[in-house]
């Protein structure tokens, strides 16, 4: 037991050339360091005036080894027990005794550990456990555009950054969960980046592409529109509904089946599939062009409404009625298809588009920069007034599904009975590095 101050302890402690010095209460004898032990147990100390050393050597090369702390005082209400306990045992200690008494055979710790091992080995050979773990230890994964800092993590949640530990962009299991991310896509990724001895960064687009891998085979495809843009079919019956037969699946139809999908007279577009002055080689609509509505028609912009400040908010078009379904029998190419849903059936839905949570591979490592100073600000953008398929109401949270041309999305919790909350887990294409190149 030693009385000495957490100062005068680092003091004597040495240098990695130097050896340390002896406490001066080092020789207690068992009987007085058992009585102190008891009375720290039972709260008669305050906090900090007293620690429990493992007494080894304060001349060993490794500086872990030279009698190093075990106990210490501290005032805290625990989750479990709450005040019973006033001591607490370090990391060091516990980290040993946890895994032998689990029956722990390989205990797989990052480099930082590698100093550690020998303490880790003293302790269960003093004790004489009967099940001795094996340490050993791997490079830690560091994933870029994220950090895994509980410290950092907690002043992110603290300081409202996130909505909480269960945020979608949070590197932890509710948020991983919550945005989607399957345990058979977090398998993949592991299975695909091995381990190292080296420390490395995992490009975040090497897990990306792990989601997509798994999600891909498996996530149903619909027709949701995020940003919704209104065109009117001017030659379309007025009150004609017609359905159209999609499969989840469309490489796969038998696979899971399909559903019907309304359509009438007026739908919803992506706003950015129509340009009133396209660029070169942009085949979506625009005035006097031709485009394919998915499983529906071809129809031709005729014309546009504009609001008072000139944005358009109508598109006018006509359709060919010989083109239902497929192409048109007198042989023209049309390059464009477009997804879409009935304005008159489709359903209004909350789009949470989710990106990497930092604006930088390696947040945090830059000497002097404030790692908040390195978030993304466009790592959450939510879309109020999206509208999906009808069949997408009431889908339980947590389903993960595709939206034909947007990416993988999941139902969020937040979801009510009458308007769906979808986050999106990844889009289908890796646009980062396109983003990154346009802000250099």
């Amino acid at each position: 037991m030693d009385d000495a101050s957490a100062e005068e302890i680092r003091q004597r402690r040495g240098t990695l050339t130097e050896p340390g010095q002896d406490s001066p209460f080092r020789n207690r004898s068992v009987e007085e360091n058992l009585d102190l032990f008891r009375r720290m147990r039972a709260g008669e100390f305050p906090d900090g005036s007293r620690v429990l050393r493992a007494k080894i050597d304060m001349a060993h090369p490794n500086m872990v080894m030279r009698d190093p702390t075990l106990y210490r005082i501290r005032r805290q209400t625990h989750p479990h027990t709450g005040d019973k306990w006033v001591i607490y045992p370090m990391y060091d200690f516990t980290h040993c005794l946890s895994d032998s008494i689990e029956g722990i055979t390989h205990s797989l710790c990052t480099l930082e550990f590698e100093n550690n091992r020998p303490l880790y080995d003293w302790v269960l050979d003093e004790l004489e456990c009967p099940c001795h773990p094996r340490q050993i230890e791997f490079a830690r994964l560091n994933l870029e555009s994220t950090i895994v800092s509980k410290r950092k993590l907690l002043q992110l949640v603290r300081e409202k950054h996130v909505s909480g530990w269960d945020d979608p962009r949070m590197p932890t299991l509710a948020g991983m969960r919550r945005r989607g991310y399957t345990p058979e896509s977090i398998r993949l990724f592991a299975e695909r980046i091995g381990i190292s001895k080296a420390e490395t960064w995992i490009p975040f687009s090497v897990f990306e592409e792990a989601v997509r891998d798994d999600l891909n085979p498996r996530a149903p495809r619909v027709m949701g529109v995020l940003r919704p843009l209104r065109l009117v079919i001017e030659n379309y019956p007025e009150d004609q509904v017609e359905e159209f037969e999609a499969p989840f699946f469309p490489d796969d139809p038998p696979r899971m089946g399909s559903r019907k999908v309304p359509f009438s007279r007026v739908v919803y577009i992506e706003s950015e599939d129509f340009c009133e002055e396209p660029p070169p080689k942009f085949f979506r609509l625009a005035p006097g062009r031709e485009v394919r509505l998915r499983r529906a028609y071809i129809v031709k912009c005729v014309g546009v409404v504009k609001d008072e400040s000139g944005q358009v908010v109508e598109v006018r078009c006509t359709y060919d009625p010989d083109s239902r379904g497929g192409d048109p029998k007198d042989g023209r190419k049309i390059k464009g298809t477009l997804h879409w849903v009935s304005a008159q059936h489709s359903v209004p839905a909350e789009v949470r588009l989710y990106d990497r949570l930092f604006a930088v591979d390696r947040p945090g490592t830059t000497e002097g920069v404030d790692f908040l100073d390195e978030l993304n600000p466009n790592s959450l953008v939510a879309l109020e007034d999206s509208r999906v398929e009808p069949g997408l109401l009431g889908v339980e949270p947590g389903r993960f599904l595709q939206f034909e041309r947007q990416g993988y999305f999941s139902v969020d919790p937040d979801s009510t009975a009458s308007r769906p909350v979808f986050n999106r887990i990844v889009t289908l294409k890796d646009t980062w590095a396109k983003i990154m190149q346009k802000a250099r």
